[in-house]
């Protein structure tokens, strides 16, 4: 992606750095170089106002003429676009992502994951999502920043807490709302996609009115997304689209299993034809090969027969149902030249509704455990009954869907002015909150016992398992509307976050004179505290629910800061810069401080030439929920890779037995984690051979240490597979005894007797401080523009290579490749960026296109290819003050990347891929009073 113009600022705005000393990058079109003018700026990236329009590190800079250029329609559009935005997060298809954090959408820079990223609005902090990551850490939503109100978004990636403290490890993002306004603006936008589904309207006003010492400026902003349901897509609307399986293998929405055989139990053709109205009519007698009983002349298990559906794995969201009104407003007074009061304020309101599946059922005793077994009086077994609830019984998607209700809330009073010629100050108090209620669908555990199985009639002597006279004729009777109701409810959670921050900033751009010039000086002191409380359902923290032991979390903690920055000029062509900074935080009794330092050189052999290097030391605080979350259990499903790989090797792990089991993850926090480090270094040239052309290379590495991450469930399990069998999938060597080795077969607990013994039972995981996280690489940005008598021509684009990224979980393990497609992640080494643009008077004509390197498959043998999408826009203004456009994303209706060992549905990787298709937006823009445009 390219970066467009950072505009000059007078040196009385401080509140918009955002990381130390980094600068945007290189400017072409503009009408006045602000070193020949002497316009003082405020570089993005340092609190000192000066002259030249790069630094020692590069900043990117996408402005809202970008934004509407390449047709962004979100925040998460505009971030996805950025190379450095290399990490794997949640879509809005996640299941983790519905049931943790529903509605949210994250950024992660460098692939580090989306808390070792400091997000920003207008140079300050915002309230965390109330809810954790993936259940773990806390992180800032981007998803409720309103895209019409913003007048540039400003990237830094690197180390920077010597500017900003704490979190800004891969790096720094600000927001930076509109704080001007012409006239009046309406702005309406309207979007289709072309398979239907996910309509949207946005409509957004913005104004002001000033007096010779006052001005207020505002806006408003109100957004209506419509789903996309995933039965709307044929790439995922059935069974069938899996690529693994030679012919459909149905979900199983009825099933009974036999525990002693280890085979499904037959219904018969006429249970399932009774059952053949469910599911919009797509019940029927199934089959999955080899769960039936053994067959010896044919010296393998026979097909296992039970109720299924090929359409129901399509009962899920694609795009959320999204409605919201954002606000926000900027007020000054100036009491005089050299004072002013302010006052920003922003306030948004959303409702979030998703649908990630249908509610299910199995048999849950009192202990919450994930064995389903039963004794079964009626017929004198073991018995394991499973099922899932059909639209016809729930009375549609209604009463399924996942809901979020959320509130954010901003407010900075403040005051600056000028002491003197030289000095300028601000102080500001920042209170930021968010809110959220969450409505969960739950079964409720016993409700569904006792409708399912009637009451429990004692224990089994010789097994031990719970005795049930259940008919199994109860289990093939749909429910009636009222019946699920009755064994149903939503779980409802009111999760807060706030962050308070008392900030003073003292900046001189002259603090005394050099031969080469002046020394700039910056300070900065700052206070304040944070918090966060879940508030769960109290219930959902019991094992009363089907699936789900929550566990509680709520703390906080407080922090202080001191810290200063200089820019020396050595000589005409070299100067330095340099930031200190040292924090202090409290929580849970403990208190830790980190003192974190950056410098920086800017060389200059030629006018055209800037060769610079920064090097800087960041970290991170604890996270709260790291610290405070209470003991609680999950019920997630995960892929038991030992079994699949000894028992089964010659399966595909989707199609394997031990695929997709129900597992109890067990987890709490840690208050003895140590704050998190890191160390980054960048270093290139920015060359400017004339105003039209201009080029930089940056080399980047970031190192983090004592990083606190909360273990994977699939990694754990992948990792006690490598040890127990003593080698990879791909047929690496793995040391049992290595300390990874070691704490995987700790952590996963297997049945130790039963019908059940030797499979899986849970897996414990908690936040822990690993050793070390590496990446390197480099990012070319070029920018140029061809003025010609048929229009101007102008080109933007960026690129991104990952020369390294290596992980070690603990000292002594082996160090893992992150880009490796055995490595058990999933970032890509490549992502490149590029638009060009074609304007002529009133009408311009933009087409833009991203790539994304190659990722690893499913199986984690291979990589599948590179990915391109690429969009257009045209925009006319009929008059000064009327503009329309028209945008195309997706333009050649790309599906996603096929993969064919994606076993999991949808079977393409979600965290990069969709499958909204070619969307069309129109846009009209109406201007009030003021300029034209």
């Amino acid at each position: 992606m390219g970066s467009h113009q950072f505009r000059g600022r007078r040196a009385l705005s401080l509140g918009c750095a955002l990381a130390a000393l980094a600068a945007p990058q290189a400017v072409f079109a503009q009408d006045s170089d602000p070193q020949e003018n002497g316009d003082a700026i405020v570089v993005t990236g340092s609190r000192i106002p000066r002259v030249a329009t790069e630094g020692p590190a590069p900043v990117t800079v996408i402005d809202s003429a970008m934004i509407r250029e390449n047709g962004y329609a979100s925040v998460p559009d505009i971030l996805r676009a950025v190379t450095q935005n290399g990490g794997e997060t949640q879509s809005q298809q996640s299941f983790s992502g519905a049931s943790f954090t529903p509605g949210a959408q994250q950024v992660d820079l460098r692939g580090l994951g989306p808390n070792h990223t400091l997000v920003l609005v207008n140079g300050r902090r915002i309230a965390d999502f109330p809810l954790p990551f993936q259940g773990r850490s806390n992180f800032t939503d981007i998803s409720n920043i309103p895209v019409s109100m913003i007048e540039q978004v400003e990237v830094l990636s690197g180390s920077a807490s010597a500017i900003y403290g704490s979190d800004a490890i891969a790096g720094v993002i600000n927001f930076k709302l509109k704080d001007k306004v012409d006239g009046t603006t309406i702005d309406y936008r309207h979007g289709r996609t072309e398979h239907g589904g996910g309509a949207s309207h946005r409509l957004a006003v913005t104004s002001g009115w000033s007096t010779d010492r006052f001005h207020v400026v505002g806006g408003v902003e109100y957004l209506l997304q419509r789903p996309i349901w995933a039965y709307d897509r044929r790439i995922q609307d059935s069974v069938a689209d899996n690529p693994t399986t030679p012919s459909p293998i149905a979900r199983r929405t009825f099933l009974r299993y036999d525990p002693d055989a280890d085979e499904y139990v037959d219904p018969g053709a006429a249970t399932c034809a009774g059952l053949s109205y469910l599911n919009g009519g797509s019940t029927y007698h199934a089959t999955r090969p080899r769960y039936g009983a053994y067959d010896p002349d044919l010296d393998d298990y026979g097909p296992g027969y039970f109720c299924g559906s090929d359409t129901s794995i399509g009962y899920g969201t694609v795009i959320s149902r999204r409605e919201g009104f954002n606000s926000f407003a900027s007020a000054g007074y100036e009491i005089s030249d050299a004072l002013e009061l302010f006052v920003d304020a922003q306030f948004g309101i959303s409702k979030v509704a998703l649908m990630p599946d249908v509610l299910e059922w199995g048999f849950q005793d009192a202990s919450g455990s994930s064995d389903t077994t039963f004794y079964n009086a009626f017929d004198e077994r073991l018995d394991d009954w499973y099922r899932q609830f059909t639209p016809e019984e729930s009375g549609g998607f209604g009463q399924v869907k996942t809901r979020n209700r959320q509130t954010t809330f901003s407010v900075t009073p403040g005051v600056r002015g000028t002491l003197s010629d030289k000095w300028a100050y601000e102080v500001s108090f920042n209170h930021s909150e968010y809110r959220a209620k969450v409505e969960f669908p739950e079964v409720i555990a016993a409700k569904a016992n006792a409708l399912f199985l009637g009451p429990q009639t004692g224990s089994d002597e010789g097994s031990g398992y719970p005795v049930f006279d259940a008919d199994p004729a109860r289990l093939y009777t749909p429910l009636t509307q009222a019946e699920y109701a009755g064994i149903t409810a939503y779980s409802v959670y009111r999760p807060k976050s706030w962050t308070d921050n008392l900030s003073a900033t003292v900046t001189n751009t002259a603090l005394f004179d050099l031969p080469a010039g002046p020394v700039g000086f910056a300070a900065v002191a700052e206070g304040g505290k944070q918090g966060y409380d879940l508030n769960p359902d109290p219930l959902a923290l019991t094992d009363y629910y089907y699936g789900l032991k929550d566990s509680d979390g709520h703390g906080s903690r407080s922090h202080w800061a001191l810290g200063g920055e200089l820019r020396v000029p050595i000589t005409s062509f070299l100067q330095a810069s340099g930031a200190a900074r040292y924090d202090s935080y409290r929580f849970a009794g403990n208190t830790i401080g980190k003192f974190t330092y950056n410098g920086g050189l800017e060389l200059r052999p030629m006018r055209s030439l800037l060769l610079r290097a920064a090097y800087g030391t960041g970290f991170r605080a604890p996270d709260l929920h790291y610290v405070f979350t209470g003991p609680g259990n999950t019920h997630p499903s995960a892929t038991d890779y030992y079994q699949c790989r000894t028992q089964e090797p010659d399966e595909d792990i989707g199609d394997c037995s031990y695929s997709d089991e129900g597992i109890v993850a067990r987890r709490t926090g840690n208050r003895t984690l140590k704050p998190e480090t890191s160390k980054s270094l960048n270093a290139g040239f920015v060359w400017q051979p004339s105003r039209h052309f201009d080029v930089s290379v940056d080399y980047f590495r970031v190192s983090l240490a004592n990083q606190v991450q909360d273990l994977s469930i699939d990694q754990l399990l992948r990792d006690e597979a490598d040890c127990r069998i003593g080698e990879t999938t791909a047929g690496s060597a793995v040391d049992i005894n290595s300390p990874t080795c070691q704490d995987a077969i700790a952590r996963v607990q297997r049945y130790a007797s039963g019908v059940n013994e030797g499979e899986l039972d849970a897996v414990s995981v908690n936040p822990i401080n690993i050793a070390h996280e590496k990446t390197s690489g480099i990012d070319v940005a070029i920018h140029g523009n061809l003025p010609t008598d048929f229009g101007l021509f102008a080109l933007t684009a960026s690129h991104t290579h990952v020369f390294k990224h290596s992980f070690r979980q603990y000292p002594g393990d082996p160090t893992i490749n992150k880009l490796a497609y055995d490595s058990g992640y999933d970032i890509p080494r490549d992502k490149s960026t590029a638009s060009l643009t074609w304007s002529l008077e009133q009408l311009s004509w933009t087409l833009s296109g991203t790539r994304l390197g190659k990722l690893p498959n499913y199986d984690e043998d291979a990589y599948i290819k590179a990915s391109y999408l690429f969009n257009t826009s045209v925009q006319y203004d009929f008059t000064d003050h009327l503009r329309g456009s028209l945008t195309v994303t997706n333009l050649f209706d790309k599906n996603p990347v096929k993969d064919a060992t994606y076993a999991s549905y949808p079977y393409y990787d979600i965290s990069w891929f969709d499958s909204v298709g070619r969307s069309i937006y129109l846009e009209m823009t109406w201007k009030l009073g003021g300029a034209g445009f």
